[in-house]
């Protein structure tokens, strides 16, 4: 199986759909093929081989198929992958060729990463907020009073079936950001109050002022009152 899973990923279209799928928004065969640098028909074979391998779903609406990540434990597992992928022949910088947009801050299927993601959770950590161990975490009182203040659902996340909270090696940075349900629902949370905005065609987001001014008071020191340190997607 792992095998079979290896092939999958590891054809160069194939790795381009499940990136730009790393959004965790759901995306035309139209839409990935031209992500994936092919033909339609091309796209549509790939696309058949990634569902039948259960790493992606599709559902049909209208005259349209939308296509997703079958889960949270993809994205991790290709996220997990780009963390191996990154490290350069000369050894370092494993960032050295990540469009600095990506870096600054991004999805990762539905949590926040890269620079602002860490800071977060380093801002959480620091705070006592949550608690990370090998594989999970928790969310701790002081953190649920400052977490549904901050309008997280925590009510929510906990009910899901999804861990509810753990840490994730960030493949940019090296250090944790927060992922499972607790990432999510803090990522929705950033994304309905205007703190950070989706960059067209990208994984990537921008921080907008009202999201410094947020973070400043937040704690998060690395975007107390820096002005944005990239302008384009990548």
């Amino acid at each position: 199986m792992l095998s079979t899973v290896a092939g999958l990923v590891g054809e160069p279209a194939r790795t381009r759909i499940l990136t730009a799928l790393l959004t965790g928004r759901a995306l035309t065969a139209k839409e990935l093929a031209y992500f994936a640098g092919v033909t339609a028909a091309t796209a549509s074979s790939h696309l058949s081989r990634l569902v039948g391998g259960n790493l992606l779903t599709m559902e049909k609406q209208g005259r349209y198929h939308y296509f997703r990540l079958r889960s949270a434990d993809v994205a991790r597992a290709i996220e997990g992958l780009m963390t191996v992928a990154t490290v350069p022949s000369n050894g370092w910088p494993p960032h050295h060729h990540v469009a600095p947009a990506l870096r600054e801050a991004r999805m990762c299927y539905d949590h926040m990463a890269g620079r602002l993601g860490v800071a977060v959770c380093d801002m959480l950590l620091r705070r006592r907020h949550v608690v990370l161990v090998d594989g999970g975490g928790e969310v701790t009182p002081t953190g649920e009073r400052f977490l549904t203040g901050l309008g997280v659902d925590l009510p929510k996340a906990r009910s899901g079936k999804r861990h509810y909270c753990r840490g994730c090696i960030d493949w940019t940075e090296r250090r944790h950001h927060i992922s499972g349900a607790v990432g999510a629902a803090l990522a929705e949370t950033f994304l309905a109050r205007r703190l950070v905005e989706r960059i067209s065609d990208s994984r990537a987001l921008a921080v907008t002022p009202l999201g410094r001014k947020t973070l400043a008071a937040m704690g998060v020191v690395e975007y107390g009152s820096a002005a944005p340190r990239v302008a384009g997607a990548g």
